[in-house]
């Protein structure tokens, strides 16, 4: 016999059904026993005759099979609440695929009066609650649209390598010992920068993808050391063009997970018109009415300095920085054409624009992107304007600006934080909900509680002593 899943049976009256799931609820009347069974899909009253009654042992939480009659309930016993309110099984039989322990956290709350660690110990059941679960799927169905919007814009998707080569983007990143080459180390990739910016060259001009982005930041509340961003590039394009393509692509996905907009069109703010008006470039636009009714007001925000001093309390800034500036967004930026000249020599660093953009929501930074540097001397110039040697500059971008050289066409992109986007869309505070198995305020992993120790013969193998501060 076909499964059917609790929805469908609205559509079965006097057909005998199988179904799958799990026990969400068990009421004894004595006489009569009522079980809820959970599937994907919802939940459906089953019912157990005296008979069947007493030998009917259930707990939250088992694996069950049930096959029975689907019956319409008695007027009286209509349950609006449920979508199959109208319906029950009247179950044959029955069988347990898997019994369930006594739950260590409860699933039936939203789980907010949960402690994060309890919470992620046992992510597994956390999922389990119906907020999350909506969650989860509220994710993949605005995924999806973001994919297809791409795809009718004959946007192409193409994955890029986890293990890649440490360089230069804002933070420190996290390295992989090469078994095969000791001493010598892989990164794994805080974005796909490099290599879509390479794609640029090998012409496919228009690449997205979701991607996995990992950098080694100080433990956070509300971040780890893992995010998905949506990535894009697109060649022979100007920053008003990149801005319409993607705020079509936002505005589409959004409303087509039933996302409430603030404005048909994304106002534009120069960075010093948000700095005036809003005291931050990330502002929230929102009336408290709105706020309310999860609206999601966009905004974009433009011509932001390109150099920034260095910050000597952030080790990335101060290692990328050696001249004492570093890059406020992008090394990898092309720099506003009328201050192209100055970019070049080097000349009155601190009033250099640069031709990246932002797309900020409710507060939020969701997305961040640039027209890039083609030019080799473009590039060349930035890293010289932050301290590097011909030297580092070969080793930083050698790889870059050889490419470069080879007919790279104008081109630019952005990245939106998914995790972040989804957040926004449900209505939730912690980036985490957004997350099937985020990372802990500790930085540790869900479930697994990584980092961990591993044998004296894989350290030794791959060369390393591991030394205590």
């Amino acid at each position: 016999m076909e499964r059917t899943l609790a929805k469908q049976v609205t559509g079965k009256i006097g057909e005998k059904v199988l179904l799958l799931g799990w026990v969400d609820k068990v009421r004894d009347h004595g006489k009569l026993k009522f079980v809820d069974l959970r599937d994907r899909s919802g939940i459906v009253q089953c019912v157990f005759s005296a008979a069947m009654s007493g030998d009917a042992v259930f707990s939250a939480e088992d694996v069950v099979e049930f096959v029975g009659d689907v019956k319409s309930r008695p007027e009286a016993m209509v349950n609006p609440n449920l979508d199959t309110g109208a319906f029950e099984v009247s179950v044959e039989k029955y069988s347990v695929l898997n019994a369930s322990k006594v739950l260590p956290i409860p699933i039936d709350t939203d789980g907010h009066e949960i402690s994060e660690e309890l919470r992620l110990k046992y992510r597994y059941l956390d999922l389990k609650r119906a907020r999350m679960q909506r969650i989860l799927r509220l994710r993949s169905e605005f995924t999806k649209a973001v994919r297809q919007n791409l795809h009718n814009l004959d946007f192409v998707e193409i994955e890029t390598p986890i293990l890649t080569k440490s360089t230069k983007e804002g933070a420190r990143d996290f390295i992989v010992p090469s078994r095969y080459y000791p001493g010598r180390f892989f990164a794994l990739p805080q974005s796909p920068q490099q290599y879509k910016q390479l794609l640029m060259t090998a012409g496919v001009e228009r690449y997205f993808q979701i991607a996995k982005c990992i950098r080694d930041e100080d433990p956070r509340a509300d971040r780890g050391y893992e995010f998905t961003q949506i990535d894009v590039e697109m060649s022979f394009v100007n920053r008003d063009e990149v801005m319409a393509a993607m705020e079509g692509v936002i505005k589409d996905s959004v409303t087509s997970v039933d996302g409430k907009l603030q404005n048909a069109d994304f106002p534009v703010f120069t960075y010093k018109e948000a700095l005036a008006k809003f005291g931050a470039d990330k502002f929230d636009l929102r009336t408290d009415e709105e706020k309310k009714e999860n609206v999601l007001a966009f905004a974009w925000v433009v011509d932001f300095p390109f150099f920034k001093k260095v910050d000597i309390k952030d080790a990335a800034e101060v290692l990328d920085g050696k001249s004492g500036w570093t890059f406020t967004h992008n090394p990898f930026s092309m720099p506003k054409e009328e201050h192209l000249k100055r970019h070049l020599s080097g000349d009155r660093v601190d009033d250099i624009l640069t031709t990246q953009y932002d797309l900020v929501c409710n507060g939020y930074e969701v997305g961040g992107g640039s027209i890039r540097a083609h030019r080799p001397e473009i590039l060349r110039a930035t890293f010289k304007i932050m301290g590097y040697s011909d030297a580092e500059v070969e080793q930083a971008v050698g790889h870059m600006l050889e490419a470069f050289a080879f007919g790279t066409p104008p081109h630019g992109g952005i990245a939106f934080g998914l995790d972040r986007l989804v957040v926004l869309l449900s209505g939730e505070k912690s980036v985490k909900e957004a997350i099937a198995f985020p990372m802990t305020s500790t930085g540790r992993t869900s479930v697994m509680d990584a980092p961990a120790a591993v044998d004296d013969s894989l350290l030794k193998e791959l060369g390393i002593t591991v030394s205590k501060k």
